[in-house]
């Protein structure tokens, strides 16, 4: 009997790429392309949005009533938050040194840069800048939890989701139905995100398509270095420092990539960190981390541990820096580093959140902020290759925080680790 000819969901997502790659390039600067496959792309992520919370919510609940031991959460809280903090600052650090050895900035013409437009960051920003510290901190803390769910305000919905596990755990029996229930939640939900992940390639399309068609390759060109230097810099990141990490902990960081290949590749072409999560937890429990440990470390690591977006913010504050000619101190970049830090923790979660980061950080160095817009237009590609490294720190961390807990194994694993050896 001949065998079916079928296509990975890998190799389908590329081809809707390519054929979106190809289809804004021949209509580059037609109105028609947005129009007409702009609802592919926001149906696809919409229906990704859609399923999110309800994965968290019941995936959370089930892993920490499983648990069910406040003392053991709090030390996982508290040694993930460390790991996040330290990892943050190292791709900071990362970001900060690539600028400042190949300078980027150095020599451009701005003449030959488009502007584009940055209003609806500068208005996000300054909404976020009245808030400070203890008002980020009061934020967790639902006054209503459906709100918070409505809002997708992921902090405030770990937290409840934590408690109320903590809640089943401690009544014994009497939560045995609510635990069945949310533990058949969390595998229903599996099954419709399977059943939307059918329409990845097509959702791929219709955003490859809207961006080619509208930012071109001319575009590219005045930007190039910066462009190459940014991917060269989270190539560098990951394969150095969370390769290190993994090899660090006895994996490798190539077999998680081989692992989360058709989550790389989607999360590479919608520049969109959601769109792989509810795959990206269910893979990594199958690599070997318990369920409330990924349940727990990848909710919290997209607000917390985004290190291609914090290596990218480093590397493009000094590149505005150079482009006009202004030479940052030592203790000028020290600040900077700071004030990233303290910045990038404090509004995770908000749309287009590097620009906003950059917006809320540059003017405490005295760099203009309107050179952000000359870097608006080829934003969405150097978005794409952070999404991809904020996707395998997260992914990275999860096994981090199982081994460091001493509760990571299985075969599978030890397998892909094994067969990336050989190839090595």
């Amino acid at each position: 009997m001949k065998k079916k000819f079928k296509l990975s969901l890998g190799y389908q997502i590329l081809i809707g790429l390519f054929l979106g790659i190809a289809v804004g390039a021949i209509f580059y600067g037609n109105p028609a392309v947005e129009t007409y496959l702009q609802p592919l792309g926001t149906i696809f992520i919409n229906m990704i949005k859609m399923i999110v919370v309800p994965i968290i919510v019941s995936t959370l609940i089930v892993g920490v009533a499983g648990t069910g031991d406040l003392k053991q959460l709090g030390k996982l809280g508290g040694k993930t938050m460390i790991y996040f903090q330290v990892i943050s600052l190292v791709a900071i650090i990362v970001g900060l040194s690539a600028a400042n050895i190949f300078k980027p900035g150095v020599g451009i013409d701005m003449s030959t840069l488009t502007k584009g437009d940055i209003d609806s960051y500068v208005q996000t920003t300054e909404s976020v800048q009245n808030e400070g510290f203890m008002d980020v901190l009061v934020s967790i803390v639902p006054s209503n939890v459906i709100q918070a769910m409505a809002n997708a305000d992921m902090l405030s919905v770990i937290f409840f989701s934590v408690l109320f596990g903590l809640g089943i755990a401690s009544v014994g029996e009497k939560g045995k139905p609510v635990l069945a229930f949310f533990q058949g939640t969390a595998d229903a939900m599996f099954w419709v995100t399977n059943f939307i992940m059918k329409f990845a390639p097509i959702g791929v399309f219709g955003l490859m398509g809207v961006t080619v068609s509208k930012f071109g390759l001319e575009s590219l060109i005045p930007l190039g270095k910066l462009m190459i230097l940014v991917y060269a810099t989270m190539i560098f990141f990951v394969i150095v420092v969370l390769g290190g990490i993994a090899k660090l902990v006895g994996t490798s960081i190539f077999s998680i990539i081989k692992e989360l290949k058709e989550e790389l590749i989607l999360a590479y072409s919608t520049s969109s960190s959601e769109t792989v999560l509810p795959k990206l937890m269910e893979k990594m429990e199958k690599f070997g981390s318990p369920k409330d440990i990924v349940s727990f470390v990848i909710p919290t690591g997209y607000s917390f541990n985004l290190d291609g977006s914090t290596l990218y913010q480093a590397l493009a504050a000094i590149f505005i820096a150079q482009m006009y000619g202004i030479d940052l101190s030592i203790m000028e970049q020290v600040t900077l580093v700071l004030v990233l830090m303290i910045t990038s923790n404090g509004i995770a979660g908000v749309p287009g959140v590097s620009f906003v980061v950059l917006l809320a950080t540059l003017g405490t160095v005295g760099i203009p902020l309107e050179g952000l817009a000359f870097i608006a237009g080829v934003d969405r590609l150097l978005d794409m290759g952070r999404t991809v490294v904020n996707v395998l720190g997260n992914a990275l961390a999860t096994v981090v925080m199982a081994k460091w807990e001493g509760r990571f194994g299985t075969e599978k694993e030890k397998k892909s680790y094994e067969s990336v050896e050989e190839l090595a």
